[in-house]
């Protein structure tokens, strides 16, 4: 089941009883040994999207192609060559660490030994652990493990981190990276961008059930035109509009937006244009309140497509 591209579908559409349709017409591939990510909003379609990769779900049309099989045809093929997350995973409470990883490597006719995936997820201090004593991170991690102990070739990880602490995500990355170092493939869904941009080679912008942007976190940000982003409040005790500033004319400035009654200047140059953007507000009376800069990021791809925030949803 070797091919150059992992997953294939084309026009994908999902449509529940009251005519919602939570994937309308998506198009996707996914190259073999990379790690993609599905991101977008709450209700964007992700969720429905993966599971229909998965086989969990069937869709109401279009083709799909997992590893050059389809589900219907080669179904116990795929689920050998599978390992799935999903976004809650309920496990057994009275089991221990170790029975559920074995319980969950008896389903495959080959896989990986139980002891070796559990250190790989750094659980072998909680093996003989019931799951009902587990943190929420070391329960993510086992559910991770479930999945790898059948040796998969492809990961799906559907919000993998949601609820995570910091310490405990950071885990989940490197496992994450590991599999993939090792030629496995990866397709992760997240509405965490700076979650994408660190582990993804190429990502799909979701919303509405399409795909409104695609291509590397890097190209995707090279979009906005500058690399970095000015952010800055004022005060205004002459009475001026500060909307009538001349502020896309500043040097490097390449885009200018308003959000919750402060601005953000997209520049190439900070250097440049800061100074410039001080003595412009000081000259016409404006008293500044705050100003940071910081580099741009996939949340600022996302808010220039859609004109809205992920946290926002």
């Amino acid at each position: 089941m070797n091919t150059k591209l992992a997953v294939s579908c084309r026009n994908l559409r999902k449509r529940y009883d009251d005519k919602v349709d939570a994937v309308n017409g998506l198009n996707l591939e996914v190259k073999a040994g990379e790690c993609f990510g599905l991101l977008g909003p709450n209700g964007a379609g992700k969720t429905t999207t993966i599971e229909i990769l998965e086989g969990l779900l069937d869709p109401t049309e279009g083709d799909v192609e997992v590893l050059g099989c389809r589900w219907g045809s080669h179904d116990r093929e795929l689920r050998e060559a599978l390992g799935i997350c999903l976004q809650e995973t309920k496990l057994p409470e009275k089991l221990t660490v170790r029975e559920v990883v074995t319980l969950f490597r008896s389903f495959y006719k080959r896989g990986r030994d139980p002891g070796e995936v559990i250190a790989e997820v750094e659980l072998t201090e909680k093996e003989q652990s019931w799951v009902s004593k587990l943190s929420g991170g070391q329960r993510q991690r086992l559910g991770i493990a479930c999945a790898l102990v059948g040796a998969p070739q492809i990961l799906f990880l559907d919000e993998p981190t949601t609820g995570l602490d910091p310490q405990s995500r950071r885990q989940l990355w490197e496992i994450v990276r590991r599999f993939q170092s090792l030629g496995g493939t990866i397709l992760l869904t997240t509405h965490y961008m700076d979650e994408a941009e660190r582990l993804c080679d190429r990502v799909a912008i979701v919303d509405h059930g399409k795909v409104i942007a695609l291509g590397s976190p890097a190209e995707m940000i090279s979009t906005l035109g500058g690399e970095h982003v000015v952010e800055f409040a004022v005060e205004n005790s002459a009475g001026k509009a500060l909307a009538e500033l001349p502020l896309a004319k500043l040097t490097s400035v390449k885009a200018v937006r308003v959000e919750a009654g402060a601005y953000a200047l997209h520049v190439g140059e900070p250097h440049l244009a800061i100074p410039e953007l001080i003595r412009l507000l000081h000259d016409e009376s404006f008293q500044l309140v705050r100003l940071t800069t910081r580099h741009a990021s996939l949340e600022d791809v996302f808010v220039k497509l859609t004109g809205r925030h992920l946290r926002d949803e």
